[in-house]
């Protein structure tokens, strides 16, 4: 199967050639051909299986129709709304790459950052608008932005835009978008609550399902490491000074933990930057750039920050902290192993975090691999298996493990690079 077989025009698959795009991905297999069509889509796919792609190509294809017959300046003719600017700008810059030379406007707006620019560029006119629910509104009630002419709408990441909050900032913008319309929505997970907002978008939509939330790619080697929590900091710096060869992104769980993990790092020589919250879009779409740039080693997330970060050939992801969401586990490895480049998957886990990580097992269905010759090994058993709930209450601990034996065991030299 290849871009032509689904219906793509020329134009489109010579830009898809140039940046070196053969084969489709499941997901713009199945999507591609029912938008053309026409149809409204509800997707289920996260991020990393190609679903930007997905609804960027036939829109392009089908606004280039309708721009044929346009004199006057550009108008409004597609809206895709997601929860981040992370994310906001990653699509932008995929309308540029497929639509370029064809006489398509997209634009992009987010907050965080002073608005003036982003009313320029509207005035001026814009076919593709990419925005963050917050600044949407804001410039909707400003009366820069019109909607009359909208053809499509997408709603993408449906699943984290509730997380943060935004299903009131999205019920607004559904009584402002035309009735008629093409609606494309799609989400890493479909709990009753997205189906829900689903069903108020969506008109005899197909349902397209690829890489459920409960599957890791095999792609994507997973290993643990037991340590002790104050025995994290002088892992990571061992690892990533000695060992882990390539861009790191790591993740734990607070914005204060990602600025204590940046000092340790800096402190020790090793290039790094946090992205998180309460930075400015300035200061993280810099860091982001840096790191996709390999000007530094390290880019430490939190998970709101890094949902939608899509990054060329990522080598390594490293959870600091295990999270107590099966499911982010899931989102946070499949930053690495994404358009089929193989990548690596590292979590420390202190004695608090074992439970997380037989929840995380029984959801991946597989179990993660043990190093357990790291130098700072945990003062417990550091061959047990993660403990169960049962096991919790009974106080038993699994029998131990000798991976030399089982053929698990993964030698972990402490010899540093020359």
């Amino acid at each position: 199967m290849n871009f032509k077989e689904l219906g793509l025009t020329e134009s489109i698959l010579f830009n898809l050639d140039e940046n070196g795009y053969q084969t489709p991905t499941e997901i713009q297999y199945q999507a591609i051909p029912r938008i053309l069509e026409g149809k409204d889509i509800l997707g289920c796919a996260q991020t990393g299986t190609g679903k930007t792609a997905a609804f960027a190509l036939p829109i392009i294809q089908k606004l280039v129709d309708l721009k044929k017959n346009e004199k006057d300046k550009a108008k409004i003719k597609a809206l895709i709304l997601t929860p981040t600017r992370e994310l906001a700008i990653q699509i932008y810059d995929q309308f540029l790459i497929y639509g370029k030379g064809l006489g398509l406007v997209p634009s992009v707006i987010f907050g965080g950052v002073g608005q003036s620019p982003q009313v320029v560029h509207l005035r001026s006119g814009v076919d593709i608008l990419i925005a963050t629910p917050g600044r949407f509104l804001d410039l909707f009630d400003q009366g820069h932005i019109m909607l009359k002419n909208l053809e499509f709408f997408v709603l993408d990441e449906a699943d984290r835009m509730l997380d943060m909050g935004f299903y009131p900032d999205i019920k607004k913008i559904l009584y402002l978008i035309p009735e008629k319309r093409q609606s494309l929505f799609f989400s890493a997970t479909m709990p009753e609550n997205i189906l829900q907002l689903a069903h108020q978008i969506l008109k005899d939509p197909v349902s397209i399902e690829v890489t459920p939330v409960s599957s890791t790619t095999e792609l994507v080697q997973q290993f643990l490491l037991f340590v002790d929590k104050e025995q994290k900091n002088p892992l990571l710096v061992h690892l990533l000074q000695n060992q882990l060869e390539g861009r790191v992104l790591v993740f734990c769980k607070t914005k204060h933990g990602a600025d204590k993990i940046v000092k340790l790092l800096q402190k020790n020589q090793i290039k790094s930057e946090a992205i998180h919250g309460n930075k400015s879009q300035t200061a993280r779409q810099n860091a982001l750039d840096q790191f996709k740039n390999k000007k530094i080693k390290a880019l430490v997330a939190t998970d709101i920050a890094a949902r939608g970060i899509d990054i060329d050939e990522l080598e390594i992801v490293l959870n600091y902290d295990i999270p107590n969401i099966s499911e982010t586990y899931v989102h946070r490895v499949g930053r690495s192993g994404r358009a089929g480049v193989k990548g690596v998957a590292y979590s420390f886990c202190d004695d608090s975090e074992r439970l997380w990580v037989s929840d995380i097992q029984k959801l991946i269905q597989k179990e993660i691999e043990i190093i357990t010759d790291h130098p700072f090994p945990t003062a417990l058993e550091i061959h047990r298996a993660p403990i169960s709930k049962n096991e919790k209450k009974q106080g038993q601990p699994k029998k131990k493990r000798d991976f030399k034996k089982t053929g698990h065991y993964r030698p972990w030299s402490n010899k540093k690079k020359s």
